[in-house]
């Protein structure tokens, strides 16, 4: 089962919930973050839109 363990965004405002959301100051952060963050907990990253990256446990 998968599931969301982290969101990234440069758009505070839009998201909610209980997964820890990490705030990204632009567009290049927001990718450098996201990747970093795949890297290091072993999961996946999805882009939902421009301003929104998902982290995604799959295991």
């Amino acid at each position: 089962m998968a599931k969301i363990v982290g969101i990234v965004t440069t758009a505070r405002e839009s998201v909610g919930g209980g997964a820890p959301i990490f705030i990204a100051k632009d567009r290049e952060d927001l990718q450098t973050v996201s990747h970093l963050l795949e890297k290091v907990l072993d999961c996946a990253v999805h882009e939902v839109h421009s301003d929104l990256f998902i982290i995604v446990d799959r295991h």
